[in-house]
């Protein structure tokens, strides 16, 4: 009897750890042309979904220039050119299977995706489709050396996504 509770103990603590979905946390995003890093994503949980929101930028040294805490690059393809740092332009990933469907928004144009997400040996794979045809990129988890020394990263959990233009996607509900 106590080696049964101890096994479901431990089977309760692994299912535990595992709640949190792989594709949840920071992801850094590298220039497919140069191998530079880009900018941080946070993928983030709300309600039964999930959601990605672009919380800084590199410049070419790889350094970050911009962050949610002192936005300054703006999004001009995007009506009212929000900042892109603070940015939600990842919406509403459902889990399906091995894979997450939602909506990704191309800030620099406005386009909006069909977006196909998924882990593979450790990185994020996230794919853009539009009528069949599309891209995809591989962005790799960012590491504490990725971010500037002394910055307070959010709670995600406190994250409610926000659309940018109520024209490209809905309120969140």
């Amino acid at each position: 009897m106590k080696k049964l509770l101890l096994g479901l103990i431990f089977l309760f603590a692994c299912c535990s750890l595992r709640a949190a979905a792989d594709i949840e946390g920071y992801w850094k995003t590298i220039n497919e042309t140069n191998g530079k890093p880009e900018c941080i994503v946070v993928i983030y949980p709300y309600k039964n979904d999930y959601f990605g929101r672009m919380i800084g930028s590199f410049d070419d040294n790889g350094k970050m220039d911009d962050s949610f805490i002192d936005p300054k690059k703006r999004a001009t393809g995007l009506p009212g050119q929000p900042y892109y740092s603070g940015l939600d332009f990842i919406w509403a990933l459902d889990k399906r299977g091995s894979v997450y469907k939602g909506e990704i928004l191309n800030p620099e144009n406005g386009k909006v995706y069909k977006a196909v997400v998924w882990t593979e040996n450790g990185n994020l794979i996230v794919e853009g489709k539009l009528m069949g045809l599309g891209r995809s990129q591989t962005w790799v988890r960012a590491q504490k050396s990725d971010f500037p020394p002394g910055l307070q990263m959010p709670d995600i959990s406190k994250f409610v996504p926000v659309a940018p233009v109520s024209e490209l996607r809905p309120q969140i509900q």
